[in-house]
Parts: structure tokens; sequence; C-alpha cells
């Protein structure tokens, strides 16, 4: 079932070590349960899409040099998001003129990791 993703929302990427958080900032008037409905806009590294631990992704240029000075034994670096355009998901309703973020949500990393949705931060929706 889809579900509107809202800001505290869990987040995880495939090449990253612990979960990150979604914090909403395109738009702050419609609200699910309280809480600031994300759109597919929500996609800025740190400011939008935190952290997801440590990245163990060889694209990153953090890890390769780490590794490297750890003559090839992967050395996980502190992750920096860096997303490429917006989330892509299943159709939604307009927010403020952009698409609502869905549970179903993925949004690529420049250094080869895929951002998805874990937990939307809410489970409900009432009409």
């Amino acid at each position: 079932m889809a579900f509107p993703v809202v800001s505290g929302a869990s987040v995880s990427c495939t090449m990253g070590t612990s979960p990150g958080q979604l914090l909403v900032t395109s738009q702050q008037t419609v609200v699910v349960g309280g809480t600031p409905a994300a759109t597919v806009q929500d996609a800025a590294p740190v400011t939008n899409v935190c952290p997801c631990g440590m990245c163990t992704s060889l694209s990153n240029p953090t890890v390769a040099s780490a590794t490297s000075a750890a003559m090839g034994v992967l050395t996980p670096m502190p992750c920096v998001p860096s997303p490429t355009g917006v989330w892509l998901c299943s159709p939604g309703p307009l927010i403020s003129g952009a698409p609502a973020l869905i549970n179903d949500g993925k949004l690529m990393c420049a250094y080869g990791g895929t951002i998805s949705i874990m937990r939307p931060g809410q489970q409900k929706v009432s009409t």
C-alpha cells in the first residue's frame, strides 16, 4: 500500500551503513498526521537527505582515497549524500505544485548508491 512520506521519515542507502532521515523543506502547509508532507523536490543533500552513516562506495573520492591509503582494504568514510535529480516514485497528489513523495520513492546518489524510504514517518491516512 502506498503511503505519503513525511518529515522525519527514515531513509537508507545501499552504500550506507545506517539509516538517515528525510527532512521536508519544499513546503510547510500540507501536513499528514501533524507533520509536513514531503514532495519529490525534497532531495537536497544534507538539507533534505541526511547522511546514512558511513559510505562504502569506491566511487566516493574520500572512500577511494582512504581505501588506497589502507593498501586496498575497504575503508568506509562519513556519508555525505550526493543526490542526482529528484525522487522517483508512484504518482501521488500534487502538493504546492510538486508531486507528493510516496513510500516507494528512490533517489540515486552520484556515488552509486540508491536511497530509498525505510519508514514513511506515518502508517495511516485519515479521510
